[in-house]
């Protein structure tokens, strides 16, 4: 069974979106972050930002890719919960610490943080609704 398959098996709220609508919102969150967040290691990489800057961003990508394994492949909507309030956290972090350096990384991941935090409030519904 597909991720959207086990979306549609959820009891969700009526304000849940489709389960069709996260790939192509996904496609251009991954284009933004790819864009992004590669601006980012490869300042580092030049020495123009400190290397610890880099820390909440490689954080945000291994919680990120996580998240689908832990909803859909182990099925746990408790870890899921868990790791998309790390998604959350660690995203806010790296949009803090590298706006004094590349305001624009900060600006164009505010879809991705909005979206994560929508995501977070329906993942918390979501694991509620299903406990």
């Amino acid at each position: 069974m597909n991720s959207s398959e086990q979306y549609s098996q959820f009891i969700k709220p009526e304000w849940a979106p489709p389960g069709y609508l996260f790939g192509p919102v996904w496609l251009i969150l991954y284009i933004i972050i790819i864009i992004s967040y590669s601006f980012v290691f490869y300042q580092i990489a030049k020495g123009n930002i400190p290397k610890i800057v880099a820390l909440p961003f490689i954080l945000n990508i291994i919680f990120n890719l996580l998240f689908t394994y832990l909803q859909f492949g182990l099925g746990n909507n408790i870890l899921a919960t868990i790791d998309i309030f790390l998604i959350l956290g660690t995203l806010i972090w790296a949009l803090i610490v590298i706006y004094p350096y590349i305001p624009w990384v900060a600006y164009i991941n505010v879809f991705y943080l909005l979206w994560v935090a929508f995501a977070t409030v329906l993942q918390v519904t979501i694991t509620y609704l299903n406990w």
